[in-house]
């Protein structure tokens, strides 16, 4: 009898905390918030990406790269494979065009998901940086990008145990970078179910050089979205469950040292950095509860955030747009140029907009 008592409390016990932590769960999911409508003027949704634009990046001439295809578990599966696209937002059919891969490199695994432009600033050489999940595993690609032929010639494939579930990157060099990783474990099991139950604040940011490989920021929920200030003096990191964006300072030898937290009130993706104004622009998910147990009749809704002065006392936090899902799902990314707003999406489709 006594046995059973005992054993009952413990499963009484395990019951409660397990509760206990899926509460919190769906707090840092906004799980409860509701979903509105705040729209842009003439948004148009761009061509050939009904497969997600998980993320996109920006040229200082109006070209942008924008990964598409992202195959996550949990998520609905894209019907194209992956696949990196260029729009050039001078022109104004807005037309995206797919670029051509080379042969020897494996089209069928390729699983693009955060990307980074690097300019050798020699020789004005454009290289492309990937995170690619093959098998769900997690590696980078580095392409040499040339723009005549709307073609990607494949460097080099980097892995690294410190590379372990790469979400983001930004290139700080020909083959350099920061990278983020938005679980600690990597079995399935742990890293999709009892990691975010818990409520574990272990995941990180890496650098990475062919001669010195390091974590150089820990701590956070789920760090997602990484980018560079225009000066290249600043790190910014994404905690997608934390709800807030980190500032940190690059010191000489590529370590990183934090200076504070901004707080944005969503779960945000990925970071793009506007050249001119140093504004940080967000793709965000306003209910993340809805992405992680999706349902095209209650479909997760789309955000972007922007935030100027970040480096100031008081930064100011703007919601630019906001949809409920009825037209855009699962927002990733926000990139802006010459008055108009791409978002993309984790697997839906992705809007340009005017922004005035």
């Amino acid at each position: 009898m006594g046995k059973l008592v005992c054993t009952s409390l413990v499963v009484a016990a395990i019951a409660a905390l397990l509760g206990e932590r899926i509460v919190n769960l769906r707090k840092r999911a906004l799980a409860s918030r509701e979903l509105l409508q705040n729209h842009l003027p003439n948004c148009v949704a761009l061509k050939n990406l009904d497969s997600g634009s998980e993320d996109i990046t920006i040229l200082g001439d109006g070209l942008a790269f924008i990964s598409t295809g992202l195959r996550f578990p949990g998520l609905p599966v894209p019907e194209a494979t992956g696949k990196i696209f260029s729009l050039d937002l001078q022109d104004s059919r807005m037309k995206p065009v797919e670029l051509r891969m080379p042969r020897n490199f494996d089209l069928d695994s390729f699983n693009p998901h955060g990307i980074s432009a690097y300019t050798d600033p020699t020789d004005d050489t454009i290289y492309l940086f990937v995170v690619n999940h093959p098998q769900h595993k997690s590696q980078v690609e580095i392409f040499q990008f040339f723009e005549d032929n709307h073609l990607l010639v494949h460097v080099k494939t980097i892995k690294h145990e410190l590379l372990h579930s790469v979400n983001d990157i930004v290139a700080v060099g020909m083959d350099s970078f920061y990278a983020t990783n938005d679980h600690y474990f990597s079995h399935e099991l742990m890293k999709g179910f009892v990691e975010p139950v818990l409520g574990l604040s272990w995941t990180n940011v890496v650098y990475y050089s062919p001669t010195d490989v390091k974590v150089v920021s820990d701590g956070y929920y789920l760090a997602n979205g990484i980018n560079i200030s225009p000066d290249k003096r600043h790190i910014y990191v994404a905690d997608l469950l934390g709800h807030n964006v980190h500032v940190l300072e690059r010191k000489e030898d590529n370590s990183l040292v934090s200076l504070k937290s901004v707080a944005v009130g969503s779960l945000c993706d990925n970071i793009e950095v506007d050249p001119e104004t140093g504004d940080l622009w967000l793709g965000c998910h306003p209910n993340g509860w809805k992405l992680c147990v999706f349902d095209p009749n209650d479909p997760p809704g789309s955000e972007v955030i922007r935030v100027q002065k970040i480096h100031s006392d008081q930064p100011v936090v703007t919601q630019v747009y906001e949809d409920d899902g009825s037209v855009l799902m699962g927002s990733s990314v926000a990139a802006v140029y010459g008055g108009k707003l791409l978002i993309g999406t984790v697997f839906h489709k992705a809007l340009v907009c005017d922004l005035e």
